[in-house]
């Protein structure tokens, strides 16, 4: 019976003779040890499971988890990131990488280079950089060429978020079109009778700057940028300069108000925010007020897990007595996506306005001593997510004091959700709809 020529040999094609077209070595050595190496990398994580080791949070973010189903092909390109932090050894293995490249190249492993979006260290940061246009003052500069560095690793041991000039040099939106969508925003809430403040927390980098290194992504574009900004937040924006009243705070404590290995700023920045923001709805009220340093406390820092570390900073706790006696200092807040509430005595020395701080992570960070300068506070994070923005007009609604909170570089980068036009309509017709009698 003759053999159809178009028809492939009926034996696997590593049995042909060696002069066949169509043979192929099995490569037995090679496939073997492929097989293995896969084993050892799929099995490892685990086996470690089933004994009792669990993969940590090494990067200020919740360990992704694993992927639905019913995401269609979402479930085959979730997976990668599920398996990236589910692997409980990766931290050991950052950290040695790390140590290799400082040992033979003198600095950390480039991990957090490269073109891609520079992500926030804590949750309620930025959205991601979209923008692509480059700064006039970066025209020709190769400050840049090795693309954004998501910390930036300064003098003494100092850490610096690279969003701080990313975000000044390539803005998602222009800063007059964010400004003047704040005062779209501003508008709304002040036509409906409630009052309304709008403060920027300084970026780290502009308030300490003396540590940052000789060159660094960005860094002639953002200290150009830098004060022409802030006179623009200031006139345009009709923010809040907090920048004065850090600078007496250092002066007063004798060491910056921010720490080396965090973006935020300490517990002295929180008071500071906490009084300018009420001076500026009542003057004078925080005369009377007295803060005392109580203790010092360690708390993680959210740089180093960044770079792949772990590492705490100290700050020192403070009581605050608005009328020089009862400290008012509450309990941090857990849950920033969900609306907390704080209420206490109304005293001459507190705003007693129902108010609401819709911010960001300094609001987060600086909460437990809002509450001693505001009888009756809300908090809410400005990051919702597109179905919570009921719950934040919710709780504009309720209020008769709106203050919108900002760190610099989101408002430089244009990366405010809730300046977008269907969220700014929503707010119109809120509020509208329920003004203060």
């Amino acid at each position: 019976m003759a053999t159809d020529p178009q028809q492939l040999p009926a034996v696997h094609e590593a049995w042909l003779p060696r002069e066949h077209a169509l043979h192929r070595p099995r490569h037995g050595g090679r496939q073997l040890t492929a097989l293995i190496c896969a084993l050892v990398f799929f099995a490892t994580p685990t086996l470690l499971w089933v004994f009792g080791v669990r993969p940590g949070e090494i990067e200020n973010h919740r360990l992704t988890g694993f992927p639905s189903l019913a995401a269609g092909w979402g479930f085959f390109t979730g997976l990668p990131g599920w398996g990236t932090d589910q692997l409980a050894f990766r931290t050991g293995a950052i950290e040695l990488a790390d140590g290799i490249s400082r040992g033979l190249f003198g600095e950390s492993a480039p991990r957090d280079q490269g073109s891609g979006p520079a992500a926030g260290p804590l949750p309620g940061s930025p959205p991601p950089v979209g923008g692509t246009n480059q700064h006039p003052a970066d025209a020709g500069s190769t400050e840049s060429e090795a693309g954004s560095r998501q910390v930036i690793e300064g003098k003494d041991g100092w850490l610096y978020f690279g969003a701080d000039a990313d975000l000044k040099c390539e803005p998602t939106k222009p800063l007059t079109e964010t400004l003047n969508r704040m005062n779209t925003l501003r508008q709304a809430v002040e036509a409906s009778g409630r009052k309304f403040v709008f403060v920027v927390a300084p970026d780290k980098s502009t308030m300490v700057p003396q540590h940052l290194p000789s060159s660094y992504p960005h860094k002639t574009c953002a200290q150009a940028a830098s004060d022409p900004q802030w006179r623009q937040f200031a006139e345009q924006g009709k923010a809040l300069d907090m920048r004065p009243d850090l600078r007496a705070a250092e002066q007063r404590v004798g060491h910056p108000v921010y720490s080396p290995n965090d973006t935020h700023w300490s517990d002295e920045g929180a008071i500071e925010m906490t009084r300018a923001v009420a001076e500026s709805l009542k003057p004078g009220v925080s005369a009377p007020w007295v803060a005392k340093p109580i203790r010092q406390y360690t708390i993680g820092a959210d740089l180093p897990p960044l770079l792949g570390r772990k590492d705490t900073k100290t700050n020192t706790e403070y009581s605050l007595s608005p009328d020089g006696a009862a400290d008012r200092v509450g309990d941090p807040i857990k849950d920033f996506n969900a609306p907390s509430y704080r209420q206490g005595p109304a005293l001459p020395q507190t705003i007693n306005q129902r108010t609401l701080f819709f911010g960001d992570s300094f609001t987060y960070n600086s909460a437990h001593y809002l509450c001693a300068g505001f009888s009756d506070l809300r908090l809410l994070t400005s990051y919702t997510r597109p179905g919570d923005l009921n719950v934040a007009l919710n709780e504009m609604v309720k209020s008769e004091v709106v203050v919108v909170e900002a760190v610099e570089r989101t408002v430089s980068g244009g990366s405010l959700p809730f300046l977008e036009d269907s969220y700014l309509n929503s707010v119109k017709t809120a509020l509208a709809q329920h003004p203060l009698r």
